[in-house]
């Protein structure tokens, strides 16, 4: 009966310390984050807007890349920084796979916004940026670059 009740009790706490988990990262299409859980993770974060042409061909070729990228988690952010309920069908007409940032990659690695779109910048496993790149990807390209950075690190 004690063991019971040690184990019930267990269970519990695990339960309130799960819950109690803070997501400070506020993710579209995916789930809410910490940078705890992002830390020790190679990152790729891809500006767009649905106003730029290049982004748009970019989309596709960003969904493959991630598709093909089990070891990385690959995330969108809006130039434009749409909320959620703006962004929702904005991703849905440009068939965005990968989950979207809300909150800005600012505040979260320091990342200033671009001057221009597309951007996309490779976050190492430390948390540290890695690599910026300010044109337009090819999932070759991109693959080509995450092989060189791992090697690298």
């Amino acid at each position: 009966m004690y063991a019971m009740k040690r184990t019930i009790i267990q269970l519990l706490c695990l339960m309130i310390l799960v819950g109690c988990q803070k997501y400070d990262i506020e993710v579209f299409n995916g789930p809410n984050t910490n940078l705890d859980r992002l830390n020790g993770n190679w990152v790729v974060i891809n500006y767009w807007a649905d106003w730029c042409a290049p982004c748009i061909k970019e989309i596709p070729e960003l969904n493959e890349f991630a598709d093909e990228n089990a070891d990385l988690i690959v995330y969108t952010f809006n130039f434009d920084e749409l909320d959620i309920d703006d962004l929702k069908p904005v991703a849905k007409k440009f068939n965005i796979e990968v989950p979207s940032l809300i909150s800005h990659p600012r505040d979260i690695w320091g990342i200033s916004t671009p001057p221009a779109v597309p951007a996309t910048f490779f976050i190492n496993p430390n948390g540290e940026l890695a690599l910026s790149l300010f044109r337009p990807q090819t999932k070759d390209e991109l693959n080509k670059i995450f092989s060189e950075l791992k090697e690298s690190f």
